[in-house]
C-alpha cells in the first residue's frame, strides 16, 4: 500500500512481536505497525515511516489489541475495600442504599470515574462498557461528569444509565411481607424517576454522545428487567434497536433471582425478558449464573451476548456460571470486572486468569475446561462484539481503530517464554504493560499516563472520599435484618440445580 510522505499524526511501532487476533490469529515474530489518523494503516515487516512520524522502537515487546472491560460500574470506584464478601442483595443494600437521598457532587463523580479509567489504562484496558448507576437519581450533570472524565483521560467507553424505577421491595421475593409498615412506607416514598424522565435522559445521552466516530458513545441499560416498569423496559428496547446500541441487563445473577421468578412471575427471568421482546443481538445479559438449559437455549436462540464476571461472582458468593453450557449452545461471551468494590481491582488480567481456572470445578472432564486461547478470544474479540464494535476494535489489522498495547517480554511473566497465550492468561498481571494507544493516541508512555496528573488525581480522590456518605447511612442497619431473612429464605428453596459448591 502507498505510504504517506508526511504525517505528523502517524506513529510507527517498529520491530515488535505482533499478536493480531484477526480471524486467522496471525502472529508475526517481528513486524511494524503504522498508526495514522487514529486507525491502523498497515501491519507487516519493514514498513516505511512517513516524514514527521513518531517512531517507537519495540524490539523485545509484544504488540496486541487493547483489553476490553465489557461490564463495569464506575460509581463503585471509591468503594474499594469498603465491603467484605457479601451476598449480592446485602451488598447492594450497602452500595446503593434505597433510602439514600443525597447526591454526590459533579466533581466527585468525575474524579471517581477518572480514578477507575486511569487504573484500567495502566493495565492495558483501552475500552470499557460503563453501566453507571446513580444514587439516588440520574441527572444530566452526572452523565456529563462521567462522559467528560472518560473523554479527558482518552479511554474508549460506552456509557449507560443503570437506574431502576420501581419501589425497592418489588425487586425481591418475600421482602414486602417481611418489612414493617413503617419501613415499607419509607421505601415507597424514596426518590424514583419515571420512565418518561429516564428516557429524556437517554435521549440527551444519545444526542450528545452518539456520534459514530466519538470515543465516548451511549449504551442502554435497564439494570435488570424486573427492576423497571414494563413501559420503561419497552421504551429502552426501542432505543436499543433503533440506534443499534448494546442493551445491558442483569439476569439470574443469584439464586434469589431464580426464586423471584418462581414466586413473583411464575416463570424464569429469562422467559420474562423474552416475553417483553428484549432478547436480541444487541442484548448483553450480565452474569446469567442461575440459568437452566431451557434458559440457555432461549438466550442462544436470540443470539444474545453473555457478560461473564467471574471474580465478582466469587466475591458475592453468587455461584459458578455454566460456562461450557453457554459455549456449547453457541452463546457469545465477553468478560467484565464488574465494579471496583466487587473485585477491589480493575484488572482484566485477573479476570482472564480466573475465568480460565474457576470452571475446572464444574466437571472432572478437562476437555470441557476453557483453554487459554478461548479465554483470550472472548476477552478481546468477545468484548468488541459486546460493545457493538466487532469490526472496529479488538484486532490489529488495517482499517481497525488503533487501540493497542505494548508489553515488555523481558519480564518474569514471560521468562522463559514457553507459550505466549498461556502466559498472557495465567502469568501476566498487567505489570508488563509499557505503552497504551487508544485511537492512535499514546495515553500511556513507559507506564505513565500522558493525559492527566495521576498523583494529583489520587490525592483529590482521597480528599473527596469524605463526600461519599451513603455507606454510613443509618437506614442500612435498620433494613439489613429483613434483607438477611429474605436471602436465607430464598436459599432454602429447592431449584433446578446448584451453582454453588454446597453439598
Amino acid at each position: 500500500m502507498p505510504v504517506m510522505t508526511h504525517d505528523i499524526s502517524a506513529t510507527l511501532i517498529r520491530g515488535a512481536r505482533v499478536l493480531t487476533l484477526d480471524s486467522q490469529n496471525t502472529e508475526f515474530s517481528s513486524a511494524d505497525i503504522l498508526l495514522s489518523n487514529g486507525v491502523i494503516a498497515a501491519v507487516g515487516p519493514s514498513l516505511s515511516a512517513p516524514e514527521g512520524c513518531k517512531v517507537i522502537e519495540a524490539a523485545g515487546m509484544l504488540a496486541m489489541p487493547g483489553l476490553i472491560n465489557a461490564h463495569f460500574h464506575s460509581p463503585g470506584n471509591l468503594m474499594r475495600g469498603q465491603l467484605d464478601c457479601l451476598p449480592l442483595e446485602i451488598f447492594m443494600l450497602r452500595e446503593v442504599p434505597p433510602l439514600a437521598n443525597e447526591a454526590n457532587s459533579e466533581r466527585l463523580i468525575k474524579i471517581r470515574t477518572l480514578l477507575g479509567a486511569a487504573e484500567m489504562l495502566r493495565g492495558g484496558i483501552t475500552c470499557v462498557m460503563d453501566d453507571a448507576y446513580h444514587v439516588p437519581i440520574a441527572s444530566i450533570a452526572a452523565i456529563d461528569s462521567i462522559c467528560n472524565a472518560y473523554s479527558e483521560i482518552g479511554i474508549r467507553a460506552r456509557v449507560a444509565i443503570d437506574q431502576p424505577n420501581i419501589v425497592e421491595y418489588d425487586k425481591y421475593p418475600f421482602l414486602k411481607d417481611l418489612l414493617t409498615p413503617a419501613l415499607r412506607a419509607q421505601l415507597e416514598s424514596s426518590p424514583r424517576q419515571t420512565g418518561d424522565e429516564l428516557i429524556e435522559l437517554y435521549r440527551y445521552l444519545i444526542t450528545q454522545y452518539g456520534t459514530d466516530q466519538g470515543l465516548i458513545q451511549p449504551a442502554i441499560s435497564c439494570s435488570a428487567p424486573h427492576r423497571v416498569t414494563p413501559d420503561y423496559l419497552k421504551a429502552l428496547n426501542y432505543l436499543s434497536q433503533e440506534y443499534a446500541l448494546p442493551f445491558n441487563m442483569h439476569i439470574l445473577e443469584t439464586k434469589l433471582q431464580r426464586v423471584y421468578g418462581t414466586e413473583r412471575l411464575g416463570k424464569s427471568l429469562v422467559a420474562y425478558a423474552d416475553d417483553h421482546g428484549i432478547l436480541h443481538e444487541h442484548s448483553v445479559v450480565i452474569h446469567a449464573i442461575w440459568v437452566d438449559q431451557a434458559d440457555i437455549n432461549r438466550l442462544a436462540k436470540h443470539n444474545v451476548m453473555i457478560a461473564h464476571n467471574p471474580i465478582c461472582n466469587l466475591k458475592l458468593g453468587s455461584g459458578i456460571a455454566p460456562f461450557r453450557e453457554w459455549r456449547d449452545a453457541g452463546l457469545r461471551v465477553c468478560l467484565g470486572s464488574d465494579e471496583a468494590n466487587t473485585d477491589d481491582r480493575i484488572n482484566m488480567w485477573d479476570i482472564m486468569k480466573t475465568a480460565g481456572m474457576v470452571h475446572t470445578l464444574r466437571s472432572p472432564d478437562w476437555h470441557t475446561w476453557p483453554t487459554a486461547e478461548e479465554i483470550l478470544e472472548i476477552a478481546i474479540r468477545g468484548g468488541a462484539d459486546a460493545l457493538g464494535w466487532k469490526n472496529r476494535i479488538g484486532s490489529l489489522q488495517p482499517g481497525y481503530q488503533a487501540d493497542l498495547i505494548l508489553l515488555d517480554l523481558d519480564r518474569y511473566a514471560f521468562t522463559p517464554l514457553n507459550d505466549l497465550i498461556r502466559q498472557l492468561i495465567y502469568a501476566e498481571s498487567g505489570s508488563s504493560v509499557v505503552h497504551v494507544f487508544v485511537a492512535g493516541n499514546q495515553v500511556v508512555d513507559n507506564g505513565k499516563i500522558t493525559t492527566i496528573d495521576e498523583k494529583a488525581l489520587r490525592s483529590e480522590a482521597r480528599a473527596l472520599l469524605a463526600e461519599t456518605t451513603h455507606m454510613a447511612d443509618d437506614s442500612i442497619n435498620r433494613l439489613e435484618p429483613y434483607y438477611r431473612q429474605m436471602v436465607l429464605r430464598a436459599h432454602e428453596e429447592a431449584v433446578f440445580n446448584n451453582r454453588r459448591l454446597e453439598q
